[in-house]
């Protein structure tokens, strides 16, 4: 099989696994009575993203090929993600936060990992084929948020977003991954190789904090990681609220609130396209700063609009979610591969994960659910509409702080033959 077709299989299905439950599960918390621990749901895949990614990534750089680990870490996550439904389901609205956090978070131990793993994979067949990463990866990359759709909509049409049904969903996928990890392209280890310690251990990817250019790069990467979960978190539960006011209550957007998130996924496969050409043409700070003002949008038209009259500013907040995660995520992937070792390959990238899906989006999902609770009021019968769209309007005036400074402090010369 052509080595671009398996890689796009192997992105589909990474993506589809986290799509069956990540934009809908703050609905489901809601429907069982935790909507006040969404925030810690979400910051649990920012919890295990400080270290597994980084184990993980050691153990494929010096012990087991990635491919076997990616496969390994799916089956696992799987069979805990499963039992999070079983729970869910014998349990109804009886549900214990402590014993279903628990399996969930043993889930996502496992799942995260392999976002980093699955690129290194990626980047390790494409250079074996002697395919170009920059030109090659983006376009492959798109069948990921494809899976991801597919997902979302499978979820809704049958019922599942606000039910344990999506952990059944999830668990599915990733035993169909785990199974088809094991017919990827070898990764080879580097264990036969004379190494220092600290190369040993994998830990030379932390190295590249003493350069100035890749700490700055990091540190707000871990910024703006903050804000990556806070509308898979929050967007479906607040969307869904305004039903209780019966202008809305028949609107697509409230009865079908996944699928218009969706349109955000939708977006993200047309603006991987643009990754190369933007990189070229603007460089990594140029790219990661239009990412940021893109997150000041999406925050913003999120407080401003509704599912009736103002439908078309969450539409348009949806639309601009591709330009703020892709040249954010993906471009922040592809500049640390070209600026670090191919030694080190899987420890950066795992470092990568770490700062972002790590220190990031565990600051940003618990800073989210203070916010929210501040202003929400989840067991009053009151619509509160005006006070979710004050949390809106926090996440947007932090997203505007960011850029500012990132755009005073990140030093950058840009060279378009890099990203050639």
């Amino acid at each position: 099989m052509n080595v671009k077709l398996r890689l796009i299989i192997m992105n589909f299905l990474q993506f589809a696994v986290w799509g069956a439950y990540l934009t809908s599960m703050g609905s489901y918390l809601v429907s069982i009575n935790l909507a006040s621990h969404i925030g810690m749901f979400y910051a649990m895949q920012g919890i295990v993203s400080l270290f597994m990614p980084a184990i993980l990534g050691i153990i494929a750089d010096r012990w087991i090929p990635a491919q076997k680990l990616l496969s390994l870490s799916h089956f696992l996550a799987a069979l805990f993600m499963a039992s999070a439904g079983y729970y869910g389901m014998s349990h109804g609205t009886n549900v214990e936060f402590s014993i279903l956090f628990t399996l969930y978070s043993l889930s996502v131990a496992f799942y995260m990992p392999t976002l980093a793993l699955s690129n290194s994979v990626a980047y390790t067949a494409l250079d074996k084929a002697k395919l170009d990463t920059i030109k090659n990866f983006p376009p492959i990359r798109i069948f990921g948020t494809i899976g991801f759709i597919c997902s979302m909509w499978v979820v809704d049409l049958l019922g599942l977003q606000n039910s344990y049904g999506q952990f059944f969903a999830c668990a599915l996928i990733g035993f169909v991954y785990a199974l088809y990890a094991l017919t990827l392209p070898s990764c080879p280890t580097n264990k036969g190789e004379s190494k220092s310690l600290v190369e040993a251990l994998g830990l030379r990817a932390f190295t590249l904090f003493k350069q100035k250019k890749m700490a700055i790069f990091f540190i707000f990467s871990m910024l703006l990681g903050v804000s990556l979960q806070i509308t898979n978190g929050f967007a479906n539960p607040y969307i869904s609220s305004f039903g209780s006011i019966p202008e809305y209550a028949d609107t697509f957007g409230v009865q079908h609130a996944n699928i218009l998130i969706s349109l955000s996924q939708i977006s993200e496969t047309l603006c991987i396209l643009l990754i190369p050409f933007v990189l070229r043409r603007f460089g990594i700070k140029r790219v990661m700063l239009i990412a940021m003002l893109a997150w000041v949008l999406r925050f913003g038209l999120f407080g401003l609009g509704n599912p009736g009259d103002g439908v078309w500013m969450f539409i348009l907040s949806m639309i601009v979610y591709g330009v703020a995660f892709d040249f954010f995520n993906i471009s922040g992937s592809l500049y640390v591969d070209k600026e670090t070792d191919i030694s080190i390959r899987s420890s950066a990238q795992g470092l990568f994960v770490i700062m972002t899906n790590g220190f990031g989006a565990t600051i940003g999902t618990l800073g989210a659910q203070a916010v929210v609770n501040h202003f929400v009021d989840f067991s009053s019968n009151i619509p509160q509409v005006s006070e979710w769209q004050s949390a809106w309007f926090v996440f947007a005036s932090y997203a505007l702080l960011v850029a500012i400074i990132f755009s005073i402090v990140f030093k950058y010369k840009h060279n378009p033959k890099e990203f050639e």
